[in-house]
């Protein structure tokens, strides 16, 4: 069942900044591969925590965690040392027991998309069993943000998700 929620909530981008670190590129100094999942990661938990709550929360007042079931990304362009680099995440669905995100890697100075994906998450109680999102979480992750990132002179393309 998916939520009631409008349409346009699924293509509101939350986006976070970050600058590729040294440790996070490989001999021919571009970035590793796997580090694009831990930037989803870092833009999943941004999103949430600019909705007003964070996955402590989830974990420790409703004993709900968010299990990544399946990820997948699509590498358009190689990224460096020392780029900055725009994570723009937004859900795609939201069913009773689970919920997509998806994402895009952005290029800071020239706007390039360098990378796109999705992960698809259950929810689980403590022993690993699929549980339904506690309603307040559900909401929130359909909220408007609390508050928009700042990113001063970034280059990004349309605020709106893809079709």
């Amino acid at each position: 069942m998916t939520s009631p929620a409008p349409e346009d909530v699924f293509g509101i981008w939350h986006e976070s900044l970050l600058r590729v670190r040294y440790a996070e590129t490989d001999k021919m100094g571009i970035v590793y591969y796997a580090n694009y999942l831990v930037w989803f990661e870092i833009g999943r938990t941004e999103y949430c925590r600019a909705r007003g709550f964070s996955y402590r929360d989830m974990e420790e007042d409703d004993e709900s965690f968010l299990v990544v079931a399946e990820s997948y990304c699509r590498y358009k362009a190689p990224c460096y040392y020392d780029d900055e680099l725009i994570i723009r995440t937004h859900v795609t669905e939201l069913r009773r027991r689970s919920v997509r995100f998806g994402y895009e890697i952005v290029r800071a100075a020239d706007g390039q998309v360098v990378a796109e994906g999705e992960t698809g998450h259950v929810v689980t109680d403590t022993n690993g069993r699929v549980r339904s999102i506690p309603d307040h979480f559900a909401q929130g992750l359909l909220a408007a943000p609390i508050q928009k990132p700042h990113l001063p002179g970034a280059v990004v393309p349309s605020e709106t998700a893809p079709e």
